[in-house]
């Protein structure tokens, strides 16, 4: 081990590029779908070891002095979003003809950005490396830290967070709701960095103990509270989610509109499964309305008719707001609206956290200047929402609703969630086809649900469509590009099991400690050398 580590450690110039690209990509394995998380205890070693040998070749100024780590990060990032987000490029070729040019702008553009994180937690734990343990401690806290900017910094991009790699099944999901999955990021580099001591040996001992402890505590309280009692269902519902399947080349095509929203009808009026229970909620996916019902006001009254009495249904829809009069144009915004049996709108919300450039443009003037449009094909742009609220459902149930990639923002999720007792996750995930992507997104919902304590109900265009239990268990889901329904009776608790807020109060404490950690060693080997 060693000489491996010697080996790396006096790499140089574009093999030492390489070799972290390829150790960041290879990271990407402990995500979902592969959930091979043994892949990060080789990938976060050699990082280590690359960060060992990246010091200046003369005599620099401070910024100079960490340039060398920035960069061995930011090839790690490069390799590590690359190989993690390369599927975002399939959005572009649904109109191929329109978007194909941008591809590489998304492919490769959006690691290009990404990779600038790691290159910060790189050098930053540059400043505070030191012997041994000490720079393990200096990569956890540096990480951890580049993490938590992700989730808010340039709007925010928290997708496929480190500390993902550490929980592949919900026996090892329970932690995140003491630690958050802050805490999760820091201790997961933590661990997986432990085997680069294994090189020279010191403080051998003292990881390993650590590591093990650390390992042990995550299974050992994943179980215990998966073999805990249910607490008893305050009440039921009875819910169906709807996954129509829609080819996303005839969503917005005008001769096809009527017999998809005919599709969607029938799917949702189908008398249950033997044994399974008519449902109260019936739910449909992101956009999944493929008009505008202020065109068609037709389609609320066809809902109405489909909808036994005390029945309701939750929808996708695209929403507008004003004319194109006196230069004031139309605003659109992507919302979800429940529609109860008389074919009522009674509760709605808009989507707050647009996709950059897939659902609106950011300083959309500058980029117009430079002939960047929207690089998503869909029907229009549209407006962010500006209030939330909970859904009221049969039975006094409330329910917040997330559309989308709103879901993988942890604090969003827990100030909306907080005062209901499901979360809707509606989403079309279509646009990425049968990569990775879906199933990256669907452990978001399943983390969620463990941190909040509450259940998921995801209803999905072509997939994965399920229903995630608070333990973050699937208790029922559609595979990728099927046409089908759910139909399962939900326990309702009377909130959620889970405290957000606590857990991350924890984690930001676990970040500090590291920090503290790695400055204390890195000040002791200083005392040490004068």
């Amino acid at each position: 081990m060693a000489r491996l580590a010697g080996r790396i450690i006096l790499l140089w110039g574009w093999k030492r590029a390489l070799v972290a690209f390829l150790a960041g990509a290879l990271a990407v394995l402990g995500q979902a779908p592969y959930d091979f998380f043994a892949a990060c205890f080789v990938s976060f070693p050699i990082l280590v070891w690359l960060i060992d040998g990246a010091v200046a070749d003369r005599p620099a100024g401070f910024l100079r002095q960490l340039r060398p780590a920035f960069a061995v990060g930011w090839w790690f990032g490069f390799g590590y979003f690359l190989a993690g987000l390369w599927w975002v490029g399939g959005a572009l070729l649904v109109e191929a003809d329109s978007f194909a040019w941008a591809l590489p702008l998304a492919v490769v553009g959006i690691p290009l950005i990404l990779a600038f994180f790691h290159g910060f937690a790189a050098a930053l734990a540059r400043l505070l490396w030191s012997d041994g343990i000490g720079r393990i401690f200096a990569l956890a806290f540096a990480f951890g830290l580049a993490e938590w900017l992700r989730t808010f910094l340039f709007t925010g991009f928290p997708w496929n967070p480190l500390g993902f790699a550490a929980m592949p099944v919900p026996l090892l999901m329970q932690s995140v709701t003491v630690i958050g999955v802050v805490g999760m990021n820091v201790l997961a580099v933590f661990v997986f960095a432990m085997p680069a001591l294994l090189a020279d040996r010191r403080n051998l001992k003292l990881g390993a103990a650590l590591a093990v402890l650390l390992v042990a505590a995550h299974a050992a309280y994943g179980y215990f509270k998966l073999a805990a009692p249910a607490a008893a269902p305050a009440q039921t519902i009875n819910v169906r989610i709807v996954q129509p399947n829609i080819d996303l080349s005839e969503k917005w095509d005008g001769s096809v509109r009527d017999r998809i929203f005919a599709g969607m009808l029938q799917q949702s009026a189908e008398a249950p499964k033997p044994g399974a229970p008519k449902p109260d909620l019936i739910i449909w996916p992101e956009t999944s309305v493929p008009f505008l019902f202020t065109e068609r006001p037709d389609a609320l009254v066809a809902i109405g008719e489909m909808l036994s009495a005390g029945q309701m249904l939750m929808a996708g829809i695209v929403r507008d707001e004003g004319e194109s009069v006196a230069g004031t144009e139309t605003r659109y915004y992507n919302s979800v609206v429940s529609i109860n049996d008389k074919g009522e709108i009674v509760g709605s919300i808009d989507k707050v956290h647009l996709v950059p450039f897939g659902e609106y443009i950011p300083f959309a003037g500058l980029m117009e200047r430079v002939g960047l449009t929207q690089l998503v094909a869909g029907p229009m742009n549209f407006v962010a929402g500006t209030d939330r609220r909970p859904f009221a459902l049969p039975g006094g149930i409330k329910a917040s609703a997330f559309i989308c990639y709103e879901i993988i923002f942890p604090a969003i999720v827990a100030v909306d969630a907080a005062s209901t007792q499901i979360m809707v996750n509606v989403t079309n995930d279509a646009w990425f086809g049968d990569t990775p992507g879906p199933y990256q997104h669907f452990r978001q919902s399943q983390v969620r649900a463990v941190e909040n304590g509450l259940p998921v109900l995801r209803a999905a265009n072509t997939g994965i469509s399920g229903i995630v239990d608070p333990s973050g268990r699937v208790v029922d889901a559609l595979a990728m590009n099927v046409r089908g329904t759910i139909d399962v009776s939900l326990p309702v608790a009377a909130s959620g099991a889970a405290s957000p807020p606590f857990s991350r109060v924890n984690g930001f404490l676990i970040m500090f400690l590291i920090a503290v950690a790695a400055s204390g060693l890195k000040l002791r080997q200083r005392l040490r050398a004068n």
